[in-house]
């Protein structure tokens, strides 16, 4: 019968850490860029003009429906020989998930605004407002309010996603338990310790997550 033993990843603390460091962090990066990339893509959908309308489904449908691993390959190995641009991991890792992420946001972001009656646009319009006051004072606030829950959960599943990027060898969480499982001859003990990590940090996330969902259901 295998003999677990845990005590032997305590010396490998610091490279867990420092793993955990670079993922959070990474995190916070894509998640703030694919918003970005999902305001764009969103209003861009929106758009009257139907080249603009054209170019950003383009963009959702391309990112959506690929595997985010391939992405991460393709941005990694091609990019750099098309554009002809060198490419980090990090950099190629950082570009290919906000793009992924924020082709999700943009279909979350595009969502909540159409779920808004177009009567308070009309209202807007009939206080003197031009169409972007009036999507800023009076249709943005209210759709927020309802993307709130879905773009969290979204953030949930870019932080899950940032395990992927071990294979461009960025030093996140998972790529340094791959050090130190080789390491240490303990595979079992390193990818349980990393399972319990992402399990601490999501489950407390995705319970406040819910709560939210259900405060905002009642204040509707």
């Amino acid at each position: 019968m295998y003999q677990w033993d845990f005590g032997i990843l305590w010396s490998y603390r610091w490279l867990f850490l420092n793993g955990l460091g670079v993922t959070v962090g990474f995190t916070v990066v894509i998640v703030v860029l694919g918003l970005v990339f999902g305001l764009f893509g969103a209003f861009g959908s929106l758009s009257r003009f139907k080249p603009i309308r054209l170019l950003a489904l383009t963009f959702i449908e391309a990112f959506r429906c690929t595997p985010i691993l391939v992405q991460l390959i393709w941005f990694y190995y091609a990019l750099p020989i098309l554009a002809g641009v060198e490419m980090t991991p990090i950099t190629a890792s950082a570009l290919a998930l906000s793009l992924y992420g924020g082709s999700f946001y943009s279909e979350i972001i595009r969502g909540g605004i159409i779920s808004i009656d177009k009567g308070q646009s009309e209202a807007g319009a009939a206080l003197g407002m031009t169409p972007g006051q009036s999507m800023r004072r009076i249709v943005l606030p209210q759709a927020i309010k309802r993307m709130i829950p879905a773009l969290m959960n979204q953030s949930i599943i870019q932080f899950k996603n940032t395990s992927l990027v071990s294979v461009l060898a960025v030093p996140d969480l998972v790529y340094q338990s791959q050090v130190a499982a080789h390491d240490s001859y303990r595979p079992l003990e390193t990818y349980t310790a990393v399972a319990v990590a992402y399990a601490a940090i999501l489950i407390p996330l995705t319970i406040i997550v819910r709560r939210g969902e259900k405060r905002l259901a009642v204040s509707e």
